[in-house]
């Protein structure tokens, strides 16, 4: 059997993919990482990494495993956290569990984890691997968890076959109450904690606050967005060789497009489709973000969940963030082919086409979608197996 380094964060998931792993005849270490040191902005007792430690070792010690820590936060400050600010600064929203996957997780980690001797590093993704053999090459698949309510593999859209290879997902053909089951079972400390919530590794988060260890606070206009602006929207051509990039590209509003209906502290601070923090009131539904224009530093909101503006049909990857984890399924310059898509975590599969053109991905989906959102990550499955993502530019 082989050594697994696995990656037991003090939750019941890591600490149940290490006991299958003893079970299943490996050499289990257990490694411990500490990414996050800071509070401000953190709300209290979700970023308690010391107690997390203690579960960890309370964990470790019940399934008679060592326990080994290590310190990765100034990589994920770099890696990670700076990526974040940067992207809010533009006026994007990124997901940092992403970055941190690709980045932390599966690299860092990983580098650490071979460092101690590992043949694979674990997990307790709720995700599956399988290895099958095209052109005589190995081919590592990375398929959606079982449990259809915790499937994580959108997680993992940024791995790569090296990352794949050394991977190992112990409770990916598991659901969670049966997770909860086996930790109930083996009576481990970790049995009936709860799952960590917010930004990976950071916890809960005001992310105003949290924002604002960097970005500056500045006070612009709220512009509300009439149903009846859409009257007079352009109808494009379908046969025309622009029509892929302009039913992409989101819609520009302009101050005048609307009406002045309060203030903010920094357009930065908010992302499409948020309700809460505009402290809009006296209206017949609540309001949602739309659009932001960080150079004019102004939000434009829209009345109702169902509002036009929170909708469209496509989206555009630039060539430089696509990524395809099945590098054999690459689309060439002038492909299309139907994939199902998501653009946000736990969001059900979409039907969509991608085109493939030379400037990057178009994603035209069947049904318009709802909260389409720069920074963050589409990625796209055939069946149950994640094939490529990328991020949203527009």
């Amino acid at each position: 059997m082989a050594k697994v380094v696995v990656g037991l964060s003090g939750g019941v998931d890591s600490s149940v993919a290490a006991h299958i792993l003893k079970e299943q005849g490996h050499d289990v270490t257990a490694l411990f990482m500490i990414n996050w040191h800071e509070s401000k902005g953190v709300l209290q007792g979700n970023c308690s990494w010391d107690n997390d430690l203690t579960f960890a070792k309370l964990v470790a010690r019940k399934l008679d495993i060592p326990l080994q820590v290590v310190d990765l936060s100034e990589q994920y400050k770099k890696r990670v956290v700076d990526y974040m600010f940067a992207e809010y600064e533009k006026g994007r929203t990124p997901n940092p569990d992403v970055l941190c996957n690709r980045e932390i997780k599966f690299d860092a980690f990983l580098d650490e984890a071979l460092k101690l001797g590992a043949d694979f590093v674990a997990t307790g993704h709720y995700c599956r691997k399988e290895e099958i053999t095209a052109d005589n090459k190995k081919i590592y698949r990375l398929l959606a968890g079982k449990d259809n309510n915790k499937d994580q593999s959108y997680f993992l859209c940024q791995l790569n076959q090296k990352q794949l290879e050394k991977s190992l997902f112990p409770i990916g053909d598991l659901t969670k109450p049966e997770v909860r089951e086996i930790a109930n079972k083996l009576k481990l400390a970790s049995a009936d904690k709860k799952d960590s919530q917010g930004i990976c590794f950071v916890g809960k988060v005001d992310l105003p606050v949290f924002l604002q260890q960097q970005l500056k606070a500045k006070e612009g206009e709220i512009i509300e967005i009439p149903i009846d602006f859409y009257k007079n929207a352009e109808v494009f051509d379908i046969n025309s060789d622009d029509f892929l990039p302009n039913i992409s590209k989101p819609i520009i509003y302009k101050n005048t497009d609307g009406i002045y209906t309060g203030k903010h502290n920094g357009a930065h601070f908010y992302t499409i489709g948020q309700r809460k923090g505009l402290n809009i009131g006296g209206k017949p539904l609540p309001s949602f973000v739309i659009s932001t224009d960080i150079e004019t530093n102004t939000i434009f909101v829209g009345q109702g969940k169902e509002h036009l503006g929170l909708f469209r049909k496509a989206l555009l990857i630039k060539n430089d963030e696509i990524h395809f984890i099945r590098e054999d399924l690459k689309l060439k310059i002038g492909e299309s082919k139907f994939f199902l898509v998501r653009h946000r975590y736990r969001q059900p599969l979409q039907k969509a086409v991608l085109y493939m053109k030379q400037e990057g991905i178009y994603i035209v989906f069947e049904k318009a979608q709802r909260g389409i959102t720069a920074g963050q990550f589409a990625a796209w499955y055939l069946n149950d197996e994640l094939i490529g993502s990328g991020v949203i530019n527009s």
